[in-house]
């Protein structure tokens, strides 16, 4: 997976958005529910309780994302926002036994500086809504075990004109297949939907406060994923603020 030097010098800057020869940083800075009662005939309040969750269903993902899951995906990791304008969100991954999805693991995170887009755009500061797959990986560190096929190179690093809670974004990085080629390192600079549509959007490391596209966790969380997405389990991410998840 390696490509020679002089074809990716430089290449590494594409992330989280950015122009497709330029870098630009990422970022600067479920429970249950339940139904109110209504009043019966003899003026007490009539309990009802939330719907039971269906196991063969990612929760909180409504049909117009589920719909889009391959029937052939064993591995979903979702990516909950808290709100549209929100850079705050929670992971989880979900692993498919027979026909039932059941909760791995969980993280805090974080996703763009200004929330969530249906209609992503190069540098509006938003993650994409959506489900895409996830193929490829690499990194400034060398390959922790990931099942993924993982490039290990040094032209991952984070410029050290960034601020120094950036130097180490892109020590382990997830390629989301938004708008780029499957089957190369995450940052080779193709956009087959044209650079106006933005891409580089990956899981990277967490600095801290929102991104400029990507979906950043901690160390832990990116080493465990890239030792647990498996190319044969047809690993995908779903993505969005809750009320478009849910849509």
């Amino acid at each position: 997976m390696q490509k020679n030097g002089a074809m990716r010098t430089g290449l590494a800057a594409l992330v989280c958005g950015a122009v497709a020869v330029t870098l630009s940083a990422c970022g600067g800075s479920a429970g249950g529910s339940g139904t109110k009662g209504h009043a019966g005939s003899d003026g007490a309040a009539a309990r009802t309780s939330a719907p039971p969750v269906d196991p063969r269903r990612i929760p909180d993902v409504g049909d117009k994302l589920q719909r889009k899951i391959p029937s052939e995906s064993r591995q979903v990791l979702a990516v909950y926002g808290e709100g549209k304008d929100s850079a705050n969100s929670t992971v989880v991954l979900y692993t498919k036994s027979g026909s039932t999805w059941k909760k791995s693991r969980s993280w805090a995170a974080h996703n763009g500086k200004k929330g969530w887009t249906t209609d992503h755009h190069e540098d509006d500061k938003r993650s994409p809504v959506g489900v895409f797959t996830l193929s490829d990986a690499g990194g400034v560190l060398d390959d922790p075990g990931a099942r993924l096929p993982y490039t290990q190179s040094e032209d991952f690093q984070a410029p050290h004109y960034w601020a120094k809670s950036h130097w180490h974004d892109f020590d382990y990085v997830i390629a989301i297949d938004y708008n780029r080629l499957k089957g190369n390192p995450p940052d080779d600079p193709t956009r087959p939907w044209g650079d106006e549509k933005g891409g580089g959007i990956w899981l990277h490391m967490d600095h801290g406060s929102g991104t400029s596209a990507c979906v950043s966790l901690s160390k832990p969380a990116m080493e465990y994923l890239l030792r647990t997405l498996d190319p044969d389990q047809h690993p995908v991410v779903v993505m969005g603020d809750k009320a478009d998840l849910k849509a």
